[in-house]
């Protein structure tokens, strides 16, 4: 029993390291990228690509990843991209040039990809009997911890030893991953005698270049055209799925309602959580007038109350059921954004803080008990794939509200505090539309069952 649970706790390990990595990675070089500039002598718009980059390859790629996984081995599979993340931190490290940099800083994005959307595959395994939502607590923990360690890091490591710590200093935490994940994750199953499972090679080819021109039309500011090809690729993609024999997404899953609801809420509530991330140093800076350390000091306290609350907010899934712990999470964020859609400057700090305290809470509740009940709802052939879909659903979430939210912000008044209110009243229109379908999923879920 004593080897049972170190075992449990190794895996529990390697899943942690393996969510914070790959956080990590994503925030660890924001804060390098005015030196970066200067280093090699480009503009911003250029070493922008760095961070690009990276999120490119993981919006594209991940689905792809996870499916392959289920057809290929999760075990094998996740160590595959640990490796290639400890490989590529290195050779970003050692860029010679912006170009080398860019090209490895996409390498890194793939082992990110299948970190990212493998590890939570594993939840059940890692898991005692009716605690996977624990384990989705600490891994929502560990992003949250990655998130807010990489800005802090990033600009010590800067100043101790200059921009290739930024990238060499993830080296060793993957190498350490890799081999607790090669020590304590379970062996991938073999399949039947004569079950064989395609790999749909076009169907991940065109999803990969419909989210890969989302992606950019978002990120150059609704860029029409890409909109348009993103539009024509999805509409493809659905073609193929239907020819395929083993489609990368199968029709029926598409289909699936409950799934597609929580999946649906996983984009609103993470366009929401960008808003926090876009808007709020704004106004802070400019409404408040904080100065930039300030700032800092006010904006680490929502990945503070993450990490805080992440582990309990797993707990009390599994002792009061997903859609109750869904359905609370999102009715506390919509009661945190609404004060900030009135807010007044005459509030200060603590006027800000205290509603964004309670987004922070109710985002930890939502995201251990919406994880909770896509991963024990999938089937085992098919955790991968649902990982992969769920963070996807996230990341597509966060790059539409860097630019709706920033766009309302942007245009929504004349002043930083209107465009305040603007953005989070249509935050809260958002987040009451995804209460309404989590309620509405889980009324049809219960006349089903």
């Amino acid at each position: 029993m004593a080897a049972f649970v170190g075992e449990r706790r190794a895996m529990l390990a390697a899943l942690a390291m393996s969510m914070l990595l790959s956080s990590l990675g994503t925030s660890i070089a924001n804060v390098g990228l005015p030196t970066l500039a200067q280093a090699f002598g480009a503009t911003f718009a250029q070493v922008q690509w760095i961070v690009l980059a990276y999120l490119l390859a993981v919006t594209t790629l991940i689905v792809g990843v996870g499916r392959l996984g289920d057809i290929a081995g999760r075990r094998r599979l996740l160590l595959a991209g640990i490796a290639l993340f400890a490989a590529a931190s290195i050779l970003c490290a050692a860029a010679p040039t912006l170009a080398w940099l860019i090209a490895a800083r996409a390498l890194q994005g793939l082992g990110a990809a299948a970190m990212m959307g493998l590890t939570m595959s594993f939840a059940a395994g890692a898991a005692s009997a009716g605690g996977t939502g624990s384990v989705m607590g600490l891994l929502g923990t560990m992003s949250a911890v990655g998130t807010a360690l990489g800005p802090t890091l990033g600009g010590l490591l800067i100043g101790a030893a200059g921009w290739r710590a930024l990238f060499l200093v993830t080296a060793p935490l993957a190498i350490a991953a890799w081999l607790l994940a090669y020590r304590a994750l379970p062996a991938d199953m073999a399949r039947a005698d004569g079950e064989r499972m395609a790999f749909d090679g076009v169907g991940t080819v065109l999803l990969a270049s419909t989210l890969g021109a989302y992606a950019l039309a978002m990120t150059a500011g609704g860029n029409l055209v890409l909109l348009g090809g993103a539009a024509v690729g999805a509409w493809l993609f659905v073609l193929a799925a239907r020819r395929a024999d083993s489609p990368l997404i199968p029709l029926a899953l598409l289909r699936d309602r409950l799934l597609g609801a929580r999946l649906a809420t996983t984009a609103l509530v993470s366009t929401v959580m960008m808003a926090t991330l876009v808007v709020g140093p704004f106004y802070l800076s400019r409404a408040l007038a904080l100065e930039p350390a300030a700032v800092g000091l006010v904006l680490s306290s929502g990945p503070l109350v993450a990490a805080l609350s992440g582990v309990p907010a797993g707990r009390l899934v599994d002792c009061a059921g997903t859609a109750r712990v869904t359905i609370a999470g999102l009715g506390l964020m919509l009661a945190g954004a609404v004060p900030l859609a009135l807010l007044s400057p005459a509030a200060g700090v603590p006027g800000y803080l205290v509603p964004m305290a309670v987004i922070t809470i109710g985002y930890a509740l939502f995201q251990a008990a919406n994880n909770t009940a896509l991963m024990d709802a999938a089937g085992a052939d098919r955790r991968g794939l649902v990982s992969s879909m769920l963070n996807l659903a996230r990341n597509l979430g966060l790059v539409s509200g860097a630019s709706l939210m920033g766009a309302v912000f942007a245009y929504g008044g004349a002043t930083v505090t209107v465009g305040m209110h603007r953005t989070f009243a249509l935050a809260a229109l958002l987040l009451a539309a995804a209460l309404l379908i989590a309620v509405s999923a889980e009324k049809g879920r219960e006349q089903q069952t």
